[in-house]
């Protein structure tokens, strides 16, 4: 592959809903380019951009591919990104490394959740958009009627540049409405056609030529003296409109067939940003251009971990141009790496390469401990690149189908953690259970299924124990006496303590023992078998917090007490003492924020009242959504992230912190304790 200058590389993410076609869209713009014989299918397995055995097997994206692509004067680097939310990290892995988003839209499913999610974080991004309108070989799909949904929700930058013919509910050609040709389908064949323009067709023209106006002061005044614009104009106008963000093309055709694809391709290398237009983020929140004189360095943007081929990281050049051996300092660590083999990469292959220039894509192996996220440059005094991936929100406990595996899952887990950073897995101390934490069900699915593939571990799943404690509610003073003669010197300790409720969440402990009638050195033992106790409670055997116990009384035997004896007496005065206190279950209270489109509010805090929560608080936000503040018991929200989905279509996000603990409510506190007995 041959070196571009920034003018000439257009890196472009293909994001939208699940199913609406962007990897297919993907592999007919490659065919258009020469790069492939054929365009795949996703229900055969034969898409050049799901290449991964899961996206084989699932016949749907899971993860963010990158293909580097020649056509005449250009390169353009696709990022194809999954469309399911489960695998939302993707698509922040794409936007990345892109400067600009085509975002598919199936003419038959309209305007979904999907795509408008996508534009919205393009938009936040600071992306340029154009959009795709594809699969209108569907029956019952309508480019016009996603047309009218795109204005409706976006408004004046929804701009048309190519449109279908229908002709007796049939897709019979495609309008070019910058040079205003009609193309007729044969094939995957475009042949130029001279036809007539209909006035539903003048209406879209209009569309374009006011968008165009709009975009250039020296075109406006052109519109207004009632002069035509030339294609070049045009062109010119829409680049300009696309790059301010003014305007978002509009696009049609089939994916499957190619039908209207290399229109629309010849038109984006023409109006789309470049990488001389584009802009990087730091976590500092600073912008910055890409500068191929500058001191060399590259965002690390996605990282495959394979057990067998190792760590490939992809990255994208932030300034200057990276060649073979090229050492860079990770700003993180501080450590030294060799880039010692770069490539570009085309799907699942690499083709190598001896250098890459700012704003361009490659990858590299073996770059030792380094992230998604992590910058390397030349002094390692350069930011992280900002990739704000969401967080995890649905938990489940993980346990090993074959003893002894319990390390092999654990290392797994951590190079699976370098791969995918929506995945959490960390160690319960209170349950003793190890939790993974991820975007949704099929998003566990796919993990534990590369467990089992890539690294031969095989886990079983259980919903997460919950980390109740005990507390009591009254004082008491009890006696704990421990006494026993076996030949030779016995055992005995006598002590009183005094056991009353405190805030903390450990024992407090504390004498007011006068006269010595215990001794003073066994006062630690008191305490230490006071503390070995309540890491279980006497209900349900939960730790027990919130509790002083004070030491005031006792007596001691000159030979038969020892430290042992006074544990074991401690231990005696803690399982008859705590039962006399009042003692309840407390369970985990969290905080829930949700946000919320405005007519879906009450489905919303229907379901969270379902879970015992309490509605604190309601803000107005951004594009008519609203966030809703509660107070939820944690043990009721294991499914919350599934319920969501279905209640509202995708379109709700939330956060759920674990803020303090509550009394459980008797009837269900009781059923608590009856499941831990058995």
């Amino acid at each position: 592959m041959k070196q571009y200058s920034e003018k000439f590389i257009k890196n472009i993410a293909l994001l939208g809903h699940g199913g609406s076609g962007k990897t297919t869209l993907a592999d007919a713009i490659l065919y258009y380019a020469g790069a492939t014989d054929r365009i795949g299918k996703t229900g055969d397995g034969t898409t050049v951009m799901d290449f991964d055995a899961e996206e084989k097997k699932r016949k749907v994206s899971v993860s963010a591919s990158v293909y580097a692509l020649e056509t005449g004067e250009y390169k353009i680097n696709i990022i194809d990104t999954p469309g399911l939310f489960d695998f939302a990290g993707g698509i922040c892995e794409g936007l990345a490394a892109a400067d600009s988003a085509l975002i598919t839209i199936s003419g038959k499913s309209g305007l979904t959740v999907g795509a408008k999610q996508a534009y919205d974080k393009a938009r936040k991004s600071g992306k340029s958009v154009a959009f795709f309108v594809g699969k209108l070989d569907s029956s019952h799909a309508h480019f016009y009627r996603v047309l009218s949904a795109l204005a409706g929700n976006y408004g004046a930058v929804i701009c048309p540049v190519v449109v279908p013919f229908i002709e007796n509910d049939e897709v019979k050609s495609y309008i070019n409405l910058i040079e205003n040709k009609a193309y007729s389908c044969v094939g995957t064949e475009l042949k130029e056609m001279r036809m007539p323009v209909s006035s539903e067709l003048d209406d879209m023209r209009s569309m374009l030529l006011e968008a165009i106006a709009s975009a250039d002061e020296e075109l406006m005044e052109k519109y207004f003296s009632g002069e035509e614009f030339t294609p070049e104009e045009i062109l010119t106008g829409l680049a300009i409109g696309v790059k301010s963000g003014d305007i978002c093309p509009v696009f049609c055709g089939i994916q499957q067939t190619g039908d209207a694809v290399p229109m629309m391709v010849d038109i984006l290398l023409k109006i789309m940003p470049s990488v001389a237009d584009g802009k990087y983020i730091t976590t500092d929140g600073k912008e910055h251009n890409f500068d191929a004189s500058g001191d060399t360095a590259i965002g690390v943007f996605k990282t495959i971990a394979d057990p067998f081929v190792g760590k490939l990281s992809y990255f994208r050049v932030l300034s200057g141009i990276v060649s073979n051996d090229t050492k860079l300092i990770n700003s993180r660590t501080g450590s030294e790496e060799r880039l010692s083999k770069l490539m570009w990469l085309k799907g699942a292959k690499q083709e190598d390469a001896d250098k890459i220039v700012a704003g361009d894509i490659g990858a590299v192996a073996k770059l030792g401990n380094v992230l998604t996220g992590d910058t390397l440059s030349a002094k390692g005094n350069v930011e992280s690149i900002e990739i704000e991936f969401p967080r995890p929100t649905l938990s489940v406990a993980v346990y090993p189908k074959a003893k002894g595996d319990e390390e092999k899952i654990t290392s797994a887990f951590g190079r699976l953690m370098e791969e995918d950073r929506t995945i959490n897995v960390y160690m319960n101390n209170e349950t003793h259970e190890q939790i993974l934490e991820s975007l949704g069900e099929q998003h566990v699915d796919v993990i534990v299924s590369r467990l089992k593939a890539k690294f031969g571990a095989e886990v079983e799943l259980k919903a997460p124990k919950i980390a109740y404690r005990e507390t009591i509610r009254k004082a008491v003073k009890v006696q704990g006496r421990h006494k026993k003669q076996s030949g030779g010197h016995g055992q005995f300790g006598d002590v009183w303590i005094k056991f009353e409720p405190c805030d903390s969440e450990e024992l407090v402990f504390a004498d007011e023992v006068f006269g010595g009638a215990v001794p003073k050195n066994f006062f630690p033992a008191v305490e230490k078998g006071l503390r070995e106790c309540t890491a279980k409670g006497v209900l349900a055997g939960y730790p027990l917090v919130g509790v002083k116990a004070t030491l005031f009384d006792g007596s001691y035997h000159p030979v038969d007490s020892s430290e042992m004896a006074f544990k074991m007496a401690a231990a005696v005065a803690y399982k008859e003492g705590i039962p006399q206190t009042a003692p309840v279950l407390l369970e985990p209270i969290g905080t829930l924020k949700v946000l919320v489109p405005d007519e879906m509010l009450g489905d919303v805090i229907g379901d969270i009242n379902k879970r015992r929560g309490r509605i604190i608080g309601m803000n107005p936000a951004e594009n008519k959504m609203q966030e809703i503040i509660g107070e939820v018991p944690m043990s009721e929200m294991s499914d919350f992230s599934t319920a969501m989905r279905s209640i509202t279509q995708g379109t709700a996000t939330f956060t759920l912190e674990i803020e303090r603990y509550e009394e459980v409510p008797q009837n269900i506190a009781q059923k608590i304790i009856e499941a831990s007995k058995q």
